[in-house]
Parts: C-alpha cells; sequence; structure tokens
C-alpha cells in the first residue's frame, strides 16, 4: 500500500477496500485533510467493518491512511460548521460504535501507521488489535492545545499504554516519536518507513494461516476477560478453552501437531 497519493478530488470514495489472500486493507482516502474522521468517513468505515465482520472470506484487516498522514483525528471544520450540542452528541456517539466495532469484530484488526496519528487518529491506533509503524510516524493527543481535552481518544489509550504514560501525552499534547510509542506501548513494533509494507504483510499473512474459529474465540476472550475480575476471568477463560476444545479445528491443529502436518482449517 503506498502512501503516495497527496490529491483529493470531490468524486473520489472517503474509503478504499483492497482484498488479498484473507486480508482486507481499508485505506482512509482523505488525504489532502489527513484523512480526518469526517461524518462521512467515519459512516463508510463502520459499513465496512459490518460487511468484514459478516464475511468468513476475510481473516485480518488492515487499517491504512493515504497520503501523507494516517490519520489526524476528527474533522474540526466540519464540528465548527454546525455547534449544536445534538449535532455533538451524534458526532462522539457515531465514534464510539466505531471504535467498539474495531475491538467487537472477528477479526483482528492492524494499524498501519505513517506519518502522524494525532487526537481520534491516536484513538483508532490504540483501539486496533495491533499496530505497526514508520519509523517516522508521530502520535499524539493534542486537543488540550486547543481547548478541547482528547476525552473520547483517553479511553482507548488509557487501556493500551500505562496511566502516567497516557497522562502525560493527554496534559501536554506534544508529538511523541514512533520509539516512544513503541516504548510505552501504543504501538507493537516501529519498522523504517520503506519496510513498512513489508511488515504488515509478513504480519498479516503469518495470522490469516490460522484457524479463523480459533482467531474469532481467542479475539473476543481477550477483549471479555480484560473487562473481569481475576477469579471471574478464570472462570470464563476456562469456559472458553473447554468450548474451544471442542470444536472440530482443535481437534485437526492438536492431530497435526501430533502427527508433525500441516493443519487443514475448516473454521468450525
Amino acid at each position: 500500500m503506498s502512501a503516495a497519493i497527496t490529491a483529493e478530488t470531490a468524486d473520489a470514495p472517503l474509503l478504499l477496500r483492497h482484498d488479498h489472500g484473507g486480508v482486507a486493507t481499508l485505506t482512509l482516502n482523505r488525504p489532502a485533510a489527513r484523512n480526518a474522521l469526517s461524518v462521512g468517513l467515519m459512516t463508510e468505515l463502520q459499513a465496512a467493518l459490518d460487511a468484514i465482520d459478516a464475511d468468513p472470506s476475510v481473516k485480518v484487516v488492515v487499517l491504512a491512511g493515504a497520503g501523507p498522514a494516517f490519520c489526524a483525528g476528527h474533522d474540526l471544520k466540519e464540528m465548527r460548521a454546525d455547534p449544536r450540542r445534538e449535532a455533538y452528541e451524534a458526532l462522539f456517539a457515531q465514534c464510539a460504535r466505531l471504535m467498539m466495532t474495531i475491538t467487537r469484530i472477528r477479526q483482528p484488526v492492524i494499524a498501519r501507521v505513517h506519518g502522524i496519528a494525532t487526537a481520534a487518529g491516536c484513538q483508532l491506533v490504540a483501539t486496533c488489535d495491533l499496530a505497526y509503524a514508520a519509523d517516522t510516524a508521530r502520535f499524539a493527543t493534542p486537543g488540550v492545545n486547543i481547548g478541547l481535552f482528547c476525552s473520547t481518544p483517553m479511553v482507548a489509550l488509557t487501556r493500551a499504554v500505562g496511566r502516567k504514560a497516557a497522562m502525560e501525552m493527554l496534559l501536554l499534547g506534544e508529538l511523541i516519536a514512533a520509539e516512544e510509542a513503541e516504548r510505552i506501548g501504543l504501538v507493537n513494533k516501529i519498522v523504517p518507513a520503506e519496510h513498512l509494507d513489508a511488515a504488515i504483510q509478513t504480519v498479516s499473512a503469518k495470522i490469516a494461516s490460522k484457524s479463523p474459529l480459533t482467531l474469532s474465540i481467542g479475539k473476543e476472550a481477550f477483549h471479555r476477560q480484560l473487562e473481569l475480575p481475576t477469579e471471574q476471568a478464570y472462570a470464563y477463560a476456562a469456559e472458553v478453552m473447554t468450548r474451544n476444545m471442542l470444536a472440530q479445528d482443535a481437534a485437526e491443529g492438536i492431530d497435526a501437531f501430533l502427527g508433525k502436518r500441516d493443519p487443514v482449517w475448516c473454521g468450525r
């Protein structure tokens, strides 16, 4: 996926989708606006994710951005154009639903980050299951600088990094380098910008080779157990393991391992 697109035209689609080898790449396509999350773009992304969740051919989702940035957050011009309370309430409810959809769909979602990821763009990175970034990427929750604390990005950020690191980003509103984002756990790994696509392709292919049923069970269990006290989390996880062991893919995977052969997944 090239980041060389720089022009935005009126008839250009807000979101691009490319499927290959069980991997669906969704590219935010408002490059002139640094892929700001307009209502239209969020609507398109929501619809694409809902469709992917129901598509058994898709094993992994990659979220990317066209042009010089990953995502610069909400569209501030659009927000100021309609300053009614109900407009803001609808906007942030839509954004919350989008973020929860990324968490709840069956497939793992990987952020491919280049350029800047700020405010709600940083929220997207924090929400995705995995995030790989170019060494030139930069991250920030800069709302405090314009009188608007990044309260909704804060929800994802505080669940991805430690409390002190999150609060520092929120209070200072400064850009942090890719190396710092990796250190605090906002991204999994940084690579030279010219190697970012190869890194994404490698990790996507590895995940796509696994049982789709197992991926779905595991992703749901991961997020649900985080919300539970430790004792309840263990009880829930034990139930999940039992259900997983009864699946055909688990039997196939174990038998293949014992028989020293490659498994053939059926998704059941």
